[in-house]
């Protein structure tokens, strides 16, 4: 991190300069050995705007995993925090994450707790994250709450990337075959449909799948200019709606109601909300407020519309349970399990037992889909070629053969 520094020397004159340092300490070491006494040392204007920029930026999982382990082992360690932030700031290798943690060292040593500079970087540490170091503060188990924040961002990368692996292949495919099909329509089909012509004559009769593929190439020919810019900003307009509270209900809604994916969706979210929310009640934090950190961790507006439901339903003094049971999403036996551990007082193991459970069905789902997804792709594929040759060779041999008897 780069600093400004105003200083004196033995002569008594003023030094004013820039230099790298960790923190404000360090360069302070470094000025005394220099035989300098430090008047003034500020983060530079540089330094600064590259930390405000970096709020909008993304950290990879892999390193905020060993971030969250290596933080968790030197504060149970006994190291102090701005020490134990420092030395993790100088090991690791992500670029995006030693300007995060400088950034996170700055607030601190500016008196803010961990938890509240943390939550200036929300696109590296989410709600359930900041909320969860807040409560480890504030009950003085940071070191454990650590712990369990790291298991479960491994967990969440763990089916992240199953979930890309099995998404890989289809999306290849798909676009190939748009490409594909492109391509098609705009330079084979007006051949074909040139050698049809001259075999036939303009008023040869065509099958009306034929006819609607020469209409459709015909249409792309004479419209691509206008067809291509339609298209990219359809998407943009699409992608920004999606972004707003009410396009993302909307989409969120779509998705829950396609067969398969419904299925991965709903589990992945159950398998959220036991671990999320038994490891904010194991560390100290209200039922209210674990619901709500809970909800927003969930990844789909629909359940956590349903949640936040089941948050008036605890405030008007009904158990958790009960509006659980009443979802259309939640299976019944979560709200069994769930009633089983609030008569016993163990929710926070009842709700981990759950979340196992269902990280192992939804790992279970996601290798059944890997291994349906390719012959399904083959099945669409063969189809649309089948189509494309029927629409071809069908007419072509059928006017051969008039042709011949002519």
């Amino acid at each position: 991190m780069k600093f400004k520094y105003t200083a004196t020397n033995k002569a008594g004159k003023t030094v004013r300069g820039t230099a790298e340092a960790i923190n404000k300490e360090e360069l302070v070491a470094q000025l005394t050995k220099q035989e300098l006494h430090p008047v003034l040392v500020r983060a530079s204007t540089e330094s600064v705007d590259t930390i405000k920029k970096m709020r909008g930026k993304h950290v990879k999982l892999r390193d905020l995993v060993i971030f969250t382990r290596q933080l968790s082992t030197m504060v149970s360690a006994g190291v102090p925090l701005t020490g134990a932030l420092s030395t993790l700031q100088t090991q690791t290798d992500s670029k995006n994450l030693k300007v995060v943690i400088a950034g996170v060292i700055k607030d601190v040593e500016g008196g803010l707790s961990l938890g509240e500079a943390f939550e200036k970087y929300p696109s590296v540490f989410s709600d359930v994250y900041t909320n969860m170091v807040k409560a480890g503060e504030a009950g003085g188990i940071l070191d454990d709450i650590l712990k369990r924040l790291a298991s479960q961002v491994e967990l969440d990368a763990s089916i992240r990337k199953k979930i890309k692996s099995a998404m890989t292949y289809p999306i290849v495919i798909l676009s190939i075959t748009i490409i594909a099909f492109f391509g098609i329509m705009l330079f084979i089909i007006p051949k074909i449909g040139k050698i049809l012509t001259d075999l036939g004559g303009e008023d040869a009769q065509l099958p009306v799948y034929t006819r609607a593929m020469l209409d459709i190439s015909n249409f792309m020919q004479h419209n691509i200019i206008i067809i291509l810019p339609v298209l990219v900003i359809g998407v943009y307009l699409l992608r920004r709606y999606i972004r707003t509270p009410t396009g993302k209900y909307q989409f969120h809604a779509l998705l829950l109601r396609i067969p398969v994916l419904k299925t991965i969706i709903i589990k992945i979210a159950i398998a959220r909300f036991a671990r999320t929310f038994a490891s904010l009640m194991s560390a100290g934090v209200s039922v209210l407020d674990a619901l709500e950190v809970t909800g927003g961790a969930i990844g789909n507006k629909v359940i956590e519309e349903e949640l936040h439901k089941a948050g008036e339903e605890l405030r008007n003094g009904k158990q958790l349970s009960v509006p659980l049971a009443e979802s259309k999403h939640f299976p019944p036996i979560v709200s069994q399990m769930l009633a089983i551990g609030e008569e016993t007082g163990q929710v926070d193991t009842i709700l981990l037992k759950v979340a196992d459970f269902y990280e192992e069905e939804v790992a279970a789902v996601i290798d059944g889909l890997s291994s349906l997804i390719e012959p399904l792709m083959i099945i669409v594929l063969g189809s649309i070629v089948g189509l494309i040759a029927a629409s071809v060779m069908g007419p072509i041999a059928s006017l051969s053969k008039n042709i011949g008897t002519k």
